[in-house]
């Protein structure tokens, strides 16, 4: 049977075009100091990569529009959201389960709107949005400085680079880019004094749980010369999509929790002028990263601690005893012929 993603058993839910499809408020970095911080979904048509074959992981179409909101729509979804920003929000992380930049989703005109509108709310000092390298230009770049300069807003973008093995992004992840697409939005990005924030995903589909490591250790010392953030994105299993069948025929196991804290160490170690964060979803979970289940919750909550203060000595201030057996499955795991030794 030939491994194809799951598109059959995708189901889209109705939802209102003028609502984001979520919003969060919370706590993130800015210039090393936590701020109050508002997460965005903006409910669009969603990225046209994943309305092909799409990546291995990713279940985000499944969120999208049914159809194109209108711009007074993407507008009515950000008032939704400001509401449940705090008065002292300094930060706003944009997404759109596809790419703030790709004008089939968010139009040029409503997204001068969109960032007009942030920065009348007055006390933002930092917004990031995310996008695919191939729609970072020029244009869209000073288009979006010359509404934020207004406001002394700085940009930053934030593309889901997942690898720097464009071996593992093509057939492990199917991403649809090389590592060369990455480096040059980000360089494009830092000529106009845009930041960039690279994601890196933790084990992909036909990787053991040491390779995956491996990858994300290389990938890091890869990706710091273009990124000034890096966001550890720990796979899980979503709905419709490959990583799930395979899940489903047991054979995949989403990421050791311990795989994430020892990534983390040594990577802040090698690189302590970058910020480099984690929130672990559905932690603890059979269909996100997990260890024994004893200690998921409390790790997990280590990894959020560690991304806000950038202290490494929160990540050696946690312990289990299933950490000797998560040792033994980075010994042998490779030797286990594409099967994972622990559920």
């Amino acid at each position: 049977m030939t491994l194809t993603q799951n598109t059959a058993s995708r189901k889209k839910k109705a939802r209102p075009v003028d609502r984001p499809t979520a919003v969060w408020p919370g706590s993130d970095l800015l210039d090393g100091k936590p701020v109050d911080s508002l997460t965005i979904i903006f409910c669009t048509t969603g990225c046209y990569w994943g309305m092909g074959d799409g990546c291995t992981m990713c279940g985000y179409i499944n969120d999208s529009a049914d159809s194109p909101p209108l711009d007074d729509d993407l507008l009515a979804q950000l008032d939704h959201a400001a509401a449940k920003s705090s008065p002292k929000t300094s930060l706003i992380k944009i997404f759109t389960s596809g790419s703030f930049f790709d004008q089939k989703e968010i139009s040029q005109p409503a997204r001068k709107r969109i960032l007009e509108t942030i920065g009348e709310m007055g006390t933002v000092k930092k917004v990031v949005a995310e996008t695919r390298p191939e729609f970072v230009t020029d244009e869209r770049l000073i288009d979006t400085l010359n509404v934020l300069d207004r406001y002394d807003i700085r940009f930053e973008i934030a593309m889901g680079l997942e690898t720097s093995s464009d071996t593992i992004r093509k057939d492990c992840i199917n991403k649809g880019f090389t590592f060369d697409d990455f480096t040059r939005a980000s360089k494009m990005a830092a000529d106009v004094g845009v930041t960039t924030k690279a994601y890196l995903l933790l084990k992909p589909p036909f990787l053991s749980e040491k390779t995956s490591v491996d990858d994300m250790l290389s990938s890091i010392s890869d990706t710091v010369p273009y990124a000034s953030t890096i966001s550890l994105n720990l796979c899980n299993v979503q709905n419709g999509t490959l990583v799930e069948e395979l899940h489903n025929r047991k054979d995949y196991r989403p990421p050791w929790l311990w795989s994430a804290v020892s990534v983390l160490k040594k990577a802040k170690d090698m690189f302590p002028y970058i910020i480099f964060m984690s929130d672990p979803v559905a932690a603890g979970s059979k269909r996100g990263p997990h260890n024994c289940g004893e200690c998921d919750k409390e790790v997990a909550q280590v990894l959020r601690d560690f991304s806000i203060s950038q202290d490494l000595a929160i990540l050696s201030d946690v312990d289990c005893q299933c950490y000797s057996l998560w040792e033994k499955v980075m010994e042998l795991e490779d030797n286990a012929y594409g099967s994972y030794l622990i559920k």
